[in-house]
């Protein structure tokens, strides 16, 4: 999971690339970049870590022009170094691009394999580069449709942002797995045009959305305006539901529905398929922060308090997407602290958006129990996660997934938990559809 921002047309298309980047922090924190141009040539900078301690003002004074691509990065495929992180850099045969992807290719090293074997020499070990190869490689004339005949040869998910001199071009892959849209704003007498991973971005920096990006579209941005191509054959479309689950900012709008009522809506399901024995001694408490409005939407139907019995350090990052296991456990500590005057002498409905290796969830139920709670009943708004995800999610092994090797009753008790609760794959499609019907148009 990443995130990616881009604008044309602003004066100040680093910056705003800097604070549209600030609000896609949580889509990764192990490094962040800009590529900015001046409508000749193109500027760079990257850094490890979060964009506020990576960008100096100095070095976002060194990124002139009017337009820009930003991206924050976890990795998926490559490790966690400078030399992977995006946007991706070229001078080649036919100009100057940068590219920044989220997404994952599911072909990546059979790519590269062929790729080496033909004479490309990589830098990285992001199979991002591979599409930079294969554009290179191309004997198209127009760069859309060497971008074209590059994306033709891959597998998995992309949502992507080319900048060259000239202009800003955007793609995502014909089955739009990884969320992206589209906004303008003003500047000065004109439009800038925007496009990021979530809608979250532009209410920073006060743009609108316009649209979410259609599955296998692109996107070309220039002087001369925004117009749209569909180069793919159309595909169903299969957005990610963990981007609903866990992933977007609740203030996001994915595909014109409500992030935020759509984890409510998760967790009133969840009520109703995992029940809890009412009382006065009962509580509500969420994992925050993606876990809170789930638990409002649990206590809404379970007719019981909503509380904040763990309250986070936001300084500390989301543990789910920190690269080692050695700093989850870390982390965790380091996050989250039992509110004593809200737990002790309850029985406590703790709600979190997913369980993934069980770590996590096995020291917030110690720690709720040390702060007196008489029963602790786990509640999670999405089904086991039993399989891994190839495109664009740290699971690489079923290894890692507790649910794909333990009975939900095995879960318990690894837990040690008095109960543990799944919203079934069902709950999960209604809690969407029921927010669609309401709110949101599908084709969005």
């Amino acid at each position: 999971m990443c995130g990616v921002f881009g604008i044309f047309g602003h004066p100040e298309a680093a910056n705003m690339t800097y604070l549209g980047l600030h609000a896609l922090q949580h889509r990764g924190q192990e490094s962040a970049g800009i590529v900015s141009s001046d409508g000749e040539r193109l500027f760079g900078h990257r850094a490890m870590g979060r964009v506020q301690s990576g960008f100096a003002p100095s070095d976002l004074a060194s990124l002139p022009g009017d337009r820009a691509i930003g991206h924050v990065r976890y990795s998926t495929a490559g490790g966690s170094h400078l030399k992977n992180a995006q946007p991706l850099g070229v001078d080649y045969a036919r100009g100057s691009l940068a590219v920044a992807h989220n997404g994952n290719l599911t072909n990546h090293e059979t790519l590269r394999e062929q790729l080496e074997a033909r004479g490309s020499i990589y830098q990285t070990a992001s199979d991002t580069e591979s599409i930079v190869h294969l554009i290179a490689m191309s004997k198209k004339d127009d760069l859309r449709q060497r971008i074209a005949e590059a994306l033709k040869q891959v597998e998995g998910a992309y949502s992507l942002l080319f900048l060259t001199e000239r202009e800003l071009i955007a793609v995502r892959d014909p089955r739009a797995i990884r969320p992206l849209c589209l906004g303008e704003m003003t500047s000065g007498g004109g439009v800038a045009h925007v496009v990021a991973s979530e809608s979250t971005a532009f209410d920073l920096i006060g743009a609108r959305k316009v649209r979410d990006v259609a599955p296998g579209e692109m996107v070309i941005i220039s002087a001369d305006g925004v117009r749209s191509e569909f180069p793919f054959a159309p595909e169903s479309r299969k957005l990610c539901i963990f981007e609903h689950v866990y992933f977007a900012r609740p203030d996001s709008t994915i595909q014109g529905v409500s992030v935020y009522e759509v984890r409510k809506a998760f967790g009133r399901r969840l009520a109703i398929e995992q029940p809890v024995e009412p009382g006065d001694d009962l509580v509500v408490i969420p994992v925050p922060d993606s876990g809170v409005p789930a638990a409002i939407g649990f206590a809404d139907r379970a007719r019981a308090p909503f509380e904040m019995g763990l309250i986070r350090s936001h300084y500390v990052g989301r543990t789910f997407i920190e690269p080692q296991q050695s700093i989850r456990h870390f982390g965790v500590r380091l996050k989250l602290n039992p509110n004593r005057a809200v737990i002790e002498g309850k029985r406590v409905v703790v709600v979190d958006d997913s369980i993934v290796r069980g770590t996590t969830s096995r020291k917030i139920v110690k720690m709720i129990r040390d702060a007196g709670a008489r029963e602790v009943h786990v509640r999670i708004s999405s089904p086991p996660t039993r399989w891994p995800c190839y495109y664009g999610v740290d699971t690489p092994t079923r290894s890692e997934l507790i649910a794909s090797s333990h009975s939900v009753d095995e879960i318990r008790s690894y837990l040690t938990a008095d109960s543990v609760g799944y919203l079934s794959l069902e709950g999960l499609v209604e809690g969407v559809r029921s927010i669609e019907a309401r709110e949101g148009d599908p084709a969005a």
